[in-house]
């Protein structure tokens, strides 16, 4: 690096709110399987503890030689459904706290995989595991969990679709933060280092570190150095940023991979904003020429941010996967936290941001008493999304207080205002149950 990149660098830093936002060590349990739910949870704790030993020491030390920030690290795991499935029990609470002991035992911040793959049917691990979400989440504080319940290949299962609404709201009922650990997928993918969604696929190695990136301050700095330009400046500003966060990603996640004597798996180049004033992705997409998000052009907007994120990265770095673009969470960005509270910005907008963005619905607060029915069907919406336009989508809802109030879960995962909710009923959509068939484009061999 010459003299100009080490300053650039510096200053991401210090005045940018750039950081790594998370080194997540994905853990194979295959091997754990066993017939006793108690000899597999405590297969799985040792496994854990022995792999994970030293992932937030490495990481701390990275952070302090190269100066950078490196906020969260995680681990991720085989999704349990697949684990449990093997034994006779008829809830996988166990191995949520085995997991929840190991986290708490290497030291970090979440863990990921209490998990199903559900998009074309269920298998008799798959509806324990759905059942055991509720209670899990409520007696653990370190685990995350996912299910999939749709893909561009199988279509939407609707059945499924239908039982996340009933849980979700049964977390919310049961924990404080319980519903800010789970997400529904259509389309997740096996290597993503972001909570809530990630898991360990079976496609990956035993052991892999894959890395998630950050900076929309570093990106929002850079446009405001071209007010006024063209969309070819500004793409090209967006990509030639991106591409710098990037390089200083992968150089971390190799770091991390040869000192921990494991595989390098991939970066994630979301742009992930956090509730810090200076480090939003709503601010980033205000610069470009919105009054505030939400206003017309707004999508437009996002889809030339998320698209330039991922040519900047893919220059970059040639292991390059997880979800890759950009986040538009609710309580994680004070950009969109202020749009919703000042009426620009509404759940019927975000649907339609969600079809460029990273993800979906994220981190979105609604009043306690909206029907179950109301949130699988929000959930069927974003799935839709997803399946039709081929990329994955999610939905991470809070149904708690009322509308208006704002609820604080603290950290990253910020506060958030709790949304108005289209009041018309969905229940005899979702009452159909069964699947809606893949799209006619999914059809390729």
């Amino acid at each position: 690096m010459n003299i100009k990149q080490v300053t650039e660098t510096i200053e991401m830093i210090e005045e940018q709110n750039f950081d790594i936002r998370t080194i997540t060590m994905g853990i194979s349990l295959l091997d754990c399987i066993d017939p006793d739910i108690e000899r597999a949870a405590e297969k799985i704790y040792q496994k854990v503890v022995a792999k994970a030993a030293r992932l937030v020491t490495v990481g701390d030390e990275i952070a302090a030689e190269l100066g950078i920030p490196i906020v969260n690290k995680r681990v991720s795991v085989t999704p349990i459904a697949l684990i449990g499935a093997a034994t006779s029990a008829k809830d996988y609470v166990p191995i949520a706290k085995a997991l929840d002991k190991a986290a708490h035992e290497i030291g970090v911040d979440f863990i990921g995989g209490f998990s199903a793959l559900v998009q074309k049917g269920y298998q008799k691990g798959d509806e324990i595991l759905i059942q055991s979400i509720a209670p899990a989440l409520a007696e653990t504080s370190k685990v995350c969990a996912s299910v999939n319940i749709a893909s561009s290949k199988s279509g939407i299962n609707m059945t499924a679709v239908g039982d996340m609404g009933r849980v979700i709201k049964e977390t919310a009922r049961l924990s404080d933060s319980g519903a800010a650990r789970l997400v529904v997928f259509a389309n997740a993918v096996e290597d993503n280092p972001f909570m809530a969604g990630a898991f360990h696929g079976v496609g990956e190695a035993d052991v892999v570190i894959n890395v998630g990136v950050s900076g929309p301050g570093v990106v929002k700095r850079a446009l405001e150095k071209v007010r006024g330009e063209s969309f070819d400046v500004l793409a090209e500003t967006v990509k030639k940023t991106a591409f710098k966060i990037t390089r200083i990603g992968q150089l971390v996640g190799q770091m991390a991979a040869e000192r921990l004597g494991v595989k390098f798996g991939i970066v994630d180049l979301s742009l992930a904003p956090t509730p810090a004033i200076g480090d939003s992705v709503a601010r980033v997409l205000e610069e470009m020429g919105l009054e505030t998000v939400g206003a017309h052009g707004t999508t437009a907007a996002l889809a030339l941010l998320n698209d330039q994120v991922k040519k900047g990265g893919v220059m970059a770095c040639n292991q390059v996967g997880g979800l890759s673009g950009a986040f538009i969470p609710i309580s994680e960005d004070e950009g969109m936290i202020a749009a919703v509270e000042k009426g620009s910005l509404n759940l019927e907008k975000l649907e339609a941001m969600t079809a460029i963005c990273s993800v979906g619905l994220d981190m979105i607060a609604v009043p306690a008493d909206t029907p179950h029915e109301t949130i699988a069907a929000m959930i069927a919406d974003e799935a839709a999304i997803g399946v039709i336009n081929q990329k994955t989508t999610a939905v991470r809802l809070i149904p708690k207080g009322k509308e208006g109030d704002i609820l604080e879960f603290g950290g990253l995962l910020g506060a958030a205002p709790v949304m108005r909710v289209n009041k018309a009923s969905a229940s005899d959509f979702i009452a159909r149950g069964g699947q809606i068939p893949a799209p006619i484009h999914s059809f390729k061999n």
